[in-house]
Parts: structure tokens; C-alpha cells; sequence
């Protein structure tokens, strides 16, 4: 994790806006925190980030919605297995539309890990494509602005305490790859409660 981060923010640093929002649709959380990182160290303007972040994001979703769409559970059954998407996940997630409906693109994208099943199974379902954008979008400000604000954050750190301590660089690393986990961990966690709740 480590490694990669440091990777992606010397190739991001030396490419700027050319390469974020393809490596955002990729990789969109860890890039928008190093992407804001920079940007809070004078590299690139935290609202192009910000902008960046949520369509990159947005089209990350589009696709798989596009592929659930066109292919159905022939998708989840080819590819499925290797992006962690199982036919009875996605059959528990179209039970979710039925009783939230376009609410659960927004959860799933602010709070919960369901997002590739969740946008996959809206595709399967044929969710009304504006609607799915619209919630897309509402859910990847939420998200985006929170990673910018984080990345933000450490950036301002790394600028302010890097004179008084050598070791900042490793420090600031560290702590957002804590923070990044904890983020992962409680997502996780959320997309369990979400999945039991619509059990019972």
C-alpha cells in the first residue's frame, strides 16, 4: 500500500491533471488523497481535484452499471468471482432497490463497500439511468469531498511540520494509510449491517 501510494504521488506529480482522472476511475480513493495532498502543497488547485475526483468517480460507476446493463448475471458469473461480486450478493442488493430505490446508490456510495455489486446490480435491474446518475453524483460529493478534505488536511500538516521534523514524510504516510483502513474497515462493516438488515 505503502509503495503504491508513494508510486501513484511521484507519477502524479510529474503528469498533473493529464493522468488523475484516469487513475481516479482506477484507483479513485487513494489518488483524490494524494491528488489533495499535492494540491494542499501548491501542486495543483484542490477544486479541480475536488471535480476530478466526482466524475472520475461517477465514471467508474457508469461502467459498471453499463456492463450489469449489457451482460446481467452472465457478468457476475464470468467476471464476478475476481472483483469480489457474487450472484447472491447481487440478488440481495436488487431486493435493496426494490424497497429504497435510488437511496441505495447514494448509501452505497457515502457509507457503505457494496459499490461495484450495488452499481452492477442497479445495471442488472435496469435502473432508470438518469436516476442512478443523480444519486451517483449527490453520493460522490459526499464521498469526494470527504477524501479531499482528508488529503487536504495531511498535506497542510506535511507543509506546516516538515521544517521541525525529518521524518514528516513518513509520518503523514503513515497516518493516512491508518486513516484510509479505518475508512475501509467501517465501510465494510456498514455494507454488512446494510446486507442483514434487508435479511430479515
Amino acid at each position: 500500500m505503502e509503495q503504491t501510494g508513494q508510486y501513484i504521488f511521484e507519477f502524479l506529480r510529474n503528469y498533473g491533471y493529464f493522468v488523475m482522472l484516469p487513475l481516479m476511475i482506477v484507483e479513485g480513493p487513494v489518488v483524490t488523497i494524494i491528488a489533495a495532498m499535492l494540491a494542499s502543497l501548491g501542486a495543483f488547485n484542490v477544486f479541480a481535484v475536488l471535480i476530478l475526483s466526482i466524475v472520475g468517480d461517477m465514471a467508474g460507476d457508469i461502467i459498471l452499471y453499463g456492463l450489469g446493463y449489457r451482460y446481467g448475471l452472465g457478468f457476475v458469473r464470468r467476471v464476478g468471482k475476481y472483483i469480489g461480486i457474487t450472484e447472491t450478493l447481487v440478488a440481495r442488493m436488487e431486493k435493496y432497490f426494490a424497497r429504497h430505490g435510488g437511496k441505495t446508490i447514494f448509501a452505497v456510495k457515502s457509507t457503505t463497500g457494496l459499490c461495484w455489486a450495488a452499481f452492477t446490480a442497479a445495471g442488472i435491474v435496469k435502473m432508470d439511468f438518469k436516476k442512478f446518475v443523480k444519486y451517483s453524483f449527490l453520493g460522490g460529493i459526499v464521498w469526494s469531498g470527504f477524501l479531499v478534505a482528508m488529503g487536504y488536511f495531511y498535506g497542510y500538516l506535511w507543509r506546516e511540520i516538515k521544517q521541525y521534523l525529518e521524518s514528516i514524510g513518513w509520518i503523514i504516510s503513515g497516518l493516512a494509510i491508518v486513516t484510509f483502513a479505518a475508512i475501509t474497515l467501517y465501510k465494510n462493516w456498514r455494507a454488512k449491517k446494510m446486507l442483514e438488515e434487508n435479511g430479515n
